[in-house]
């Protein structure tokens, strides 16, 4: 199973034995054994035991909150974190010294080769974009080549950075059918119903990485090209970044496939915003399970990655004497 998703509203959770119990007003309504679990989404107005949140820490499993609605993040409950303190050590030196940009230009250059690729594979499908997708394609093989000619800084990586997305977003664009409104990236709130889709799944892949981040012993608020800013996990934004692609590129087939459409989504009446309705979202939920499945050796690997480097190629896991 590995992640469980609680969507509904009026639903009590409680502690039995190693699995979680959900009851409503007609009673108990079914179990769910904690043991394959390794993360918890909870969505809106559920109400849930502190024996059960007390088990899923015991058992390491994460327990991520989102709003009811909006499907913003609210918080998120973390098991036993790993110990490696030597690990944390290391990774705040190399936040200080030119770790930085190594790191910063490899994940810059990385999620523009994807961004670049995306568009490729959408040009087979979408030959009526042959044009606008190949030369959009193009100036992000200019970027990357450049990057290649010149020293690099954090200034002109940021530069290079923005002017990828400007090229890339237009085109991307393209690719939706025009009913959706989507014409440019927005979020805060998001404006259509691409950019919902794109900010929830953008969402749930920078906690999958904190909870690896977290799991290894590293600082998730510690980054290398996201610098330190109060209450963002820099090192998760790091890391992200070269996946962004692929999330553009599932929230294309979810449109494409028309598994979502635009009769999925509400526009607030309160407060500016699109935002995907309750019922879409058990549309979503397996989808979106079944697309991370694959994906997560990859994110683990990545937070690995990053720790063997920190570490300069020793094992960054720390296995103490028996």
């Amino acid at each position: 199973m590995g992640t469980l998703y609680i969507d509904r509203k009026e639903v009590h959770v409680r502690a039995d034995g190693k699995a979680l119990a959900f009851y409503s007003k007609e009673g108990r309504e079914g179990v769910v054994p904690v043991n394959p679990l390794k993360r918890v989404v909870i969505v809106g107005n559920i109400v849930v035991e502190t024996s059960a949140l007390n088990m899923l820490a015991r058992e390491g499993v994460s327990v991520l909150f989102l709003s009811g609605k909006r499907l913003r993040f609210c918080g998120m409950l973390r098991g036993r974190l790993h110990n490696n303190g030597i690990l944390r050590v290391r990774q705040y030196e190399k936040s200080l010294s030119d770790f930085n940009i190594e790191v910063a230009v490899n994940v810059v250059r990385r999620k523009i080769e994807g961004q670049m690729n995306l568009l490729m594979q959408a040009r087979e499908r979408r030959p009526d974009l042959r044009f606008p997708l190949t030369g959009a394609a193009r100036m992000l093989q200019g970027i990357i080549m450049e990057m290649d000619r010149r020293d690099m800084n954090m200034d002109t990586l940021r530069g290079m950075e923005g002017g990828a997305s400007a090229g890339y977003f237009p085109a991307f664009a393209m690719m939706f059918p025009g009913s959706l409104g989507f014409s440019k990236r927005n979020r805060r709130p998001p404006l259509d119903p691409v950019n919902a889709v794109l900010s929830l799944c953008y969402t749930l892949v920078h906690f999958e990485l904190v909870r690896e981040i977290e799991i290894i012993g590293l600082d998730p608020v510690i980054g290398f090209y996201h610098q330190f800013d109060y209450g963002r996990e820099s090192l998760a934004c790091d890391l992200v970044e070269p996946y962004r692609p692929s999330v553009d590129g599932f929230v294309w087939g979810l449109f494409r496939e028309r598994i979502l459409t635009e009769r999925d989504f509400v526009m607030d009446d309160e407060r500016p915003g699109c935002y995907l309705k309750k019922e879409s979202r058990k549309k979503f939920y397996p989808v979106y399970e079944e697309w991370a499945r694959r994906m997560r050796p990859g994110w683990v690997e990545e937070v690995r990655g990053i720790a063997r480097r920190i570490m300069d190629g020793q094992d960054p896991v720390y296995k103490p004497d028996k």
